[in-house]
């Protein structure tokens, strides 16, 4: 019961900031203008014992300009705000112009040699991944949400 009002919490919260975060970034009419076909992506990420700080700066590092760069609009990160998910748990939405070209934008994300060296890198000494569970949700905005 605990993890799926847990999950509810995030992904309400989540929503709520990211329309008025990202209004911030791009402003109320461009984002009306954008198109139906617009999705946002949901990501949970699990961070192994010890890992938190090291995936965090991660995505602070590098992986934000890295998305960028592969047409990933980055809407809103977030830790939540009590443990123990606090402790190792980041969730983030970040947008794409559709679902077909989310699938391209993550398969040239994986393939790009600077995140091959950065996510090894970030896994040294011991070679174990950052994180134990990754969660991904796609969410179509409502017809009345403020962010499209």
């Amino acid at each position: 019961m605990f993890k799926s009002t847990w999950s509810a919490a995030v992904v309400a919260g989540a929503m709520f900031a990211a329309g008025f975060g990202a209004r911030g970034f791009v402003g109320g009419e461009a984002l009306q203008a954008q198109g139906s076909t617009r999705v946002f992506e949901m990501r949970t990420y699990t961070a192994g014992p010890g890992k938190f700080d090291a995936l965090q700066k991660r995505f602070r590092d590098h992986t934000l300009r890295i998305f960028e760069r592969h047409g990933m609009q980055s809407i809103g990160y977030w830790v939540p705000a009590d443990p123990p998910n606090s402790e190792n748990t980041l969730v983030y939405i970040i947008a794409h112009k559709d679902r077909e070209t989310a699938k391209k934008n993550w398969a040239d994300f994986n393939a790009d040699p600077e995140w091959q060296k950065v996510r090894k890198e970030s896994m040294a000494p011991d070679g174990v991944s950052l994180t134990t569970k990754v969660e991904s949700v796609f969410l179509n905005p409502a017809d009345y949400s403020p962010i499209k």
